[in-house]
């Protein structure tokens, strides 16, 4: 098996809140996360497809053609938004790191022509990044 990554970057504001909380708790729990004002973060997402190479192309997937279809589908949804407000795909949805790795996979998993959607990985700081690998 092998695996093909692609790396993006983008821009997105958002505030970690919880509606169904106080706003003392959500303060408590997000920290400065919780700012009312928002706040941003340049983001770094991965995507890694898992495949065999095929041997008409010597490809797993073609690269450019999961460039577009990554942003299409992801990039240009979340650049220079807001993730709470802006985003069809997160509506409703607390965007923690986790969540958006998750939503970014569900944008993708039947978009992906060749090869399997094998992960999703975000990196919010260089320090700090999740991975999801599906259910």
């Amino acid at each position: 098996m092998l695996y093909v990554t692609r790396r993006e970057v983008f821009s997105a504001a958002h505030r970690l809140h919880n509606p169904e909380l106080t706003d003392e708790e959500n303060a408590r729990l997000f920290g400065k996360c919780n700012n009312p004002n928002w706040h941003g973060h340049n983001y770094t997402l991965e995507v890694v497809v898992a495949g065999k190479i095929n041997p008409t192309t010597g490809y797993v997937i073609d690269i450019n053609n999961l460039k577009k279809i990554i942003r299409k589908n992801v990039i240009e949804k979340l650049d220079h938004k807001n993730l709470n407000t802006d985003v069809e795909f997160l509506r409703g949805v607390i965007p923690s790191s986790e969540n958006i790795a998750k939503a970014i996979w569900d944008e993708l998993e039947d978009k992906i022509p060749e090869g399997k959607l094998y992960s999703v990985k975000i990196y919010e700081t260089e320090n700090n990044y999740v991975e999801y690998k599906g259910e």
